[in-house]
């Protein structure tokens, strides 16, 4: 009978690939080596973000999000540099964000945000984060968190998907961390399948969906994000929350910049 037992084993690592049988989850912390960082390319990504709810069905909650990316000089070292801006109809909801990570791995090494007037600044290394005691106006000063182990910035998700070796099948647990929130924890993104995806520009690109679900104060929630095969962009997301739906979508190349209409 044993050897029946073996013979089946073999039978179905031949029919299902050894790969396939055995594929565990890459495990993703700055130091692993899994984000390619030519991947991320520089320059201006705009964002249509709408909320909207199933029983509300003559409402939506528009707002519009501007992610700058660029590489700079921070203390003699290239960095990405990530600026955004958040509008809404309400100018007291208006936030901007600064985050400041390495170049060739992405560790963070700064993450600022004003919110309502109110700023927070952090120094971020692979032990800790701390309160930024040189800016000025900062709230979180006297913030501090040891880590136990490297992490990336939640905050850039989006930078983060468009670096990893996206593939059929492929499971990747991440170590993020939301600056000034709950300790850093591993998170589980699935590739759950390919989709191609129709844009406002009329093109047809074929995309990696890329999965993750949890839950939050005791309600369920899934994300998914579209991100192009070819062009490693995250083009559209999904994000599903207590009966409420939100949605992000990436805008063409040909809308204006605001900022630069404002100098």
């Amino acid at each position: 009978m044993q050897w029946m037992l073996i013979a089946f084993l073999l039978l179905v690592l031949q029919l299902t690939g050894v790969k396939t049988l055995f594929a565990q989850a890459d495990t993703v912390y700055p130091g692993s080596r899994h984000l390619n960082t030519r991947y991320l390319k520089p320059g201006l990504k705009q964002y249509l973000v709408y909320h909207q709810w199933p029983q509300y069905n003559k409402l939506l909650l528009l707002e519009y999000w501007m992610r700058d990316v660029s590489i700079e000089k921070k203390d003699g070292a290239e960095v990405f540099a990530v600026r955004e801006h958040w509008y809404t109809a309400d100018t007291t909801a208006y936030r901007t964000f600064v985050s400041f990570a390495g170049e060739k791995d992405f560790v963070p090494l700064y993450h600022e945000a004003i919110n309502n007037g109110k700023m927070a600044a952090y120094n971020w290394s692979n032990t800790d984060i701390k309160g930024s005691d040189t800016v000025n106006g900062n709230t979180k000063k006297d913030f501090y968190l040891a880590f136990d182990r490297p992490n990336f910035n939640w905050h850039l998700d989006i930078e983060t998907f468009e670096m990893l070796p996206l593939a059929t099948g492929k499971t990747f647990v991440i170590n993020f961390y939301d600056a000034g929130f709950d300790p850093p924890k591993f998170v589980t993104y699935k590739v759950t399948g390919s989709e191609t995806v129709h844009t406002l520009d009329n093109r047809e690109v074929t995309c990696w969906m890329l999965t993750t679900s949890g839950s939050h104060k005791g309600k369920s929630y899934t994300q998914t994000f579209w991100i192009s095969k070819k062009e490693h962009e995250l083009l559209k997301e999904e994000d599903v929350f207590d009966g409420r739906f939100r949605y992000k979508i990436k805008l063409p190349g040909l809308t204006p910049d605001i900022l630069q209409r404002q100098r």
